[in-house]
């Protein structure tokens, strides 16, 4: 069954080889992508273990970051290799997550003979591999050569459960060779063992994405930063983080008719693409409103301040009473509404969260709450204002719910360590 799957992957591989040359997420690293490594691409072995671990694209890199600093808090001078398949992953480890790894590599084809030479060249203790990247002849090169191997943020499709079958009866069942399922869920779990995956090596351990949206800021108001955006204290902040084309207007209209009940509220606008400044400063002057930029110390005093920064918006959350994130209102699919609920804020967003779905889930009744349009998000906001006692709750709840789905690093850290053992 084995040698059917080897004989079938170098068939595919010869058919879709010109496809992947060419394709702009899979053109670059060939040599590493069929398991060659050049002098001082790969750093020695050093006193701890070697985690290989491998996400498909750039969010699965990101969703396996908060495992780095548990990992080298529980094995003092471990090795840890990120690897992954796109152009964009790839650029992206290279760029944000380099400092905190050793080495960032493209993963090897899933061929026989570019697995074993990607493993004996990384010589994993542990491949790590993340949601449904179940490639048989890696796994099957790390068991081999002596490693373990793990599956984390575990997810499998319940409309692919009939094909995975099908699959595996072809090619034998790859899971059996897995130590370790750590899934995001109970359905998911389920699912794994209806699959064969061996009852004692499944665990619900959580999605590490929460670890990676939710540990960030720290929630304490910065008082530099405060002055920077010509805040007062005791005034109440109304922060719009991450907001796309289109947006922008809607807040203004919005902020503009809750002034009238409260001319104390003052707004911080954060654009996801801080080169949009000029626009929204534009536009907050079209509306009759008073502007200023971060980036000026907000000399102007103005009612709105444009958060013109990069990496600043974590901390500005700190300083909010009630937080809107963007990309929510527009067809972008949102962004991150569970960093400032964990900052113990009240979050809003609009109806297009596509993209952040399971992030909703979690938060909606729990200290989010989505709103359809600018009419409903008005509602809400003034209701809010006029019931502090409110807002401080729903912030607590928000920021007790952020708690509770956080965790799933140092969870699967500990399973690792103890499938390693000594």
């Amino acid at each position: 069954m084995r040698l059917l799957y080897v004989l079938a992957s170098y068939l595919l591989f010869a058919v879709l080889f010109p496809v992947l040359s060419l394709h702009r997420k899979t053109r670059h690293g060939l040599k590493q992508r069929l398991g060659f490594y050049a002098s001082g691409e790969l750093p020695p072995r050093g006193p701890g273990p070697t985690f290989w671990l491998h996400g498909a694209s750039a969010g699965d890199l990101l969703a396996l970051s908060p495992m780095f600093a548990p990992l080298r808090a529980r094995f003092p001078g471990c090795r840890i290799v990120l690897s992954t398949m796109t152009n964009s992953g790839y650029m992206m480890g290279r760029e944000r997550l380099a400092k905190q790894v050793d080495a960032v590599v493209y993963s090897p084809y899933d061929l026989w003979g570019a697995t074993r030479r990607a493993v004996r060249a990384i010589q994993p203790d542990l491949l790590v591999l993340e949601y449904t990247e179940i490639w048989p002849n890696l796994i099957r090169a790390a068991k081999r050569a002596g490693g373990r191997v793990a599956l984390t943020n575990g997810r499998f499709s319940p409309a692919n459960q009939g094909q995975y079958r099908r699959l595996f009866s072809l090619i034998g069942n790859p899971l059996k060779d897995l130590s370790l399922f750590l899934m995001r869920g109970d359905e998911e779990a389920e699912r794994v063992l209806g699959l064969g995956a061996p009852r004692e090596r499944v665990f619900v351990t959580g999605n590490t994405k929460f670890d990676a949206l939710a540990a960030v800021g720290s929630g304490r108001e910065d008082e530099a930063l405060r002055s920077a955006l010509g805040l007062k204290e005791g005034e109440r902040v109304w922060i719009a983080g991450s907001t796309h084309e289109g947006e922008e207007e809607h807040l203004l209209a919005v902020y503009r008719r809750l002034l009238e009940a409260h001319p104390d509220l003052r707004l911080v606008i954060a654009p996801r693409y801080i080169d949009r400044a000029g626009r929204i400063a534009a536009l907050a002057k079209e509306a009759g409103l008073s502007v200023g930029l971060r980036s000026k110390g907000n000399e102007e005093k103005g009612q709105v301040v444009v958060l013109d920064s990069m990496g600043e918006l974590s901390r500005a959350y700190g300083l909010a009473s009630l937080v809107f994130v963007g990309g929510s209102f527009t067809t972008r699919g949102g962004q991150n509404i569970l960093e400032p609920a964990g900052q113990g804020k009240p979050v809003l967003f609009g109806p297009h969260m596509e993209n952040f779905q399971d992030s909703v889930q979690v938060l909606v009744g729990r200290g989010g709450i989505q709103v359809n349009d600018a009419e409903h998000l008005y509602r809400v906001v003034s209701e809010l204002l006029s019931k502090p006692e409110t807002v401080a709750s729903l912030g607590e709840l928000a920021r007790a719910t952020v708690r509770q789905v956080s965790g799933a690093s140092q969870r699967n850290v500990d399973h690792m360590a103890r499938v390693l053992g000594p």
